[in-house]
Formats: C-alpha cells, structure tokens, sequence
C-alpha cells in the first residue's frame, strides 16, 4: 500500500517585521494522492484521485452510494490486481477488481465517468434529485439535533483528523450515534472518498441499517455528500463549511437534516428541525 502522506523538500518563506525574508530549506509532510482504479468484474467503474488507505472500504461506499449495490453481502470479492506495476515491478495498489454476486449487474456505460476524477470532484453518476430519491432504498429517520451538539461534532472530528495534524491537506469523515458517540472516523484527500470510506466501513461491520445517525464532514455540503447521506440513510449531514443549493433543495426533498457552517460557536440549519431550548 501506497502511504497516507510523504516527506518532500520545501522551503518555507517567512517575512520579518522589516521586511526582510527569510528561507528555509527543510523537509515537509504532504498528503499522499494516488489513484485508485476501480474495476467491477474486470469493467472499469472510476478512476478516483485518492488518499492510500482503507480502498476496500472506498470501493464498497462508492457502489453504494451509486446504487450499485445494497450490502457488503453482495460482494463476493475485493482484489487489488497484479497488473498495476512501478517501475520497480511492484504491485502499486492502485487497481481494485471488486467481483459482485451474479445478481448484481454493472450500469451502462453512458452512466459511467470513465475519465480520472480529481480529489476535489465527485464521481456521482446522477444529475438530478428525481434519480437519487429513485435509487435511494433507505429510509431516513428524522432527527431533531441540539444546538449544543452540533457544534460539538466537528470538534469530536477533528481531534480524530492526525493526518490533517501533520499536512493541513486532508478532508475527514465522521459518523455519529444521535448521542454524539462516535462510530468510525476517516481521511482522505478527496471528500467524497472520505465519506465513501465510513459507509463502506458500515457495509462492512454489516451495521448501515442502524436508524438516526449523523454523517459529519470537515469540508463543505455538496450535492454529492448529501447524494451519499441519503443513500446510506442517515438522518443529518453537518459540515464545516458552505452548503451548495442543490444540496439544500436535495435534503428538502429527502428529508435530511442539513447543517452548514458549523464552527465558531455558529451554524446554519438549511433543512431538519432544532431542540430549541
């Protein structure tokens, strides 16, 4: 396996109170960011942008979460192929063959992104809110959440984020009991990739079917984290950054709670309902 991040040289570039500069040759610990091929029976689904980590777990989130398959047991197999080689003639890990139960069948290739997706893109297949609530099969439980703990979260996140600790350059997933328990935390460069990682986490202890729990992530509310939400039934997505109007209008519609901006003692409720105290 590749590593969660790498040691580059740099030269950090200070400015004195004079104006003078000063410059620093050293060594810096940067995110690491692969790709990862994923391929079902052998057929190319995505190319995702990535960090090292916990793929088989990515894999299983990224085939739920578009609809692809409903349950860990749906998938027989998850391999990385041989054929992916560096030049020192080693497995570079970057090619995941996932083997399905006969039932489960690839979609068609109008509905793929066959191209390489970068860590700040999704790689969601649909493009409209009546194709995700189509495909959605989870119901979601509603959910009244305390302001206190709405801005507790992320800070529960954040001290699991150590990869962020020593790059800066990583998003972080978390989900959450409606208690505020923690259940599995994730890092990845790309933050689809990170929430992909938690749900896959979920299909794989066999425990996604649990009601009322809350997907919390360190970056902003697109429409592809709330696409991912809903998909894995969870009743509120929290974020730290900004909300997307089509997240908003999907999490209407879907009935999930929605939380923009949640840090420095604030946040925004876009949809979902508050225990007012």
């Amino acid at each position: 396996m590749g590593r969660i991040n790498k040691s580059v040289s740099t030269t950090k570039v200070t400015r004195n109170a004079d104006g003078t500069f000063n410059f620093n040759k050293r060594a810096d610990a940067v995110t690491a960011e692969e790709p990862l091929e994923i391929r079902l029976s052998g057929t190319t689904i995505t190319t995702t942008m990535r960090t090292p980590g916990h793929d088989i777990e990515l894999a299983h989130g990224f085939l739920h979460s578009e609809g692809m398959i409903k349950s860990a047991a749906e998938v027989t197999n998850a391999r990385y192929c041989a054929g992916a080689t560096g030049p020192d003639g080693q497995n570079t890990y970057n090619v995941l063959d996932v083997t399905p139960v006969s039932t489960v069948r690839a979609p068609g290739l109008e509905n793929l992104r066959l191209t390489v997706t970068n860590s700040a893109c999704g790689v969601c297949g649909s493009t409209s809110i009546s194709q995700i609530m189509d495909k959605s099969h989870r119901p979601i439980t509603p959910l009244k959440l305390s302001p206190e703990l709405i801005l507790e979260l992320p800070n529960i996140l954040r001290k699991e984020q150590k990869q962020f600790k020593r790059t800066g350059g990583i998003h972080a997933a978390g989900v959450f009991e409606s208690d505020g328990t923690l259940i599995v935390a994730r890092e990845d460069i790309g933050r689809h990739n990170a929430a992909d990682k938690v749900i896959g986490h979920l299909m794989l202890e066999n425990t996604l079917d649990k009601p009322g729990r809350i997907l919390v992530m360190s970056s902003r509310a697109s429409f592809e984290l709330v696409q991912k939400a809903i998909m894995a039934g969870f009743s509120a997505l929290i974020t730290v950054s900004a909300a997307s109007s089509l997240a908003v209008d999907l999490a209407r519609e879907a009935g999930l709670t929605l939380v923009a901006f949640a840090r420095d003692n604030r946040f925004n409720l876009y949809s979902g309902e508050l225990i007012e105290q």
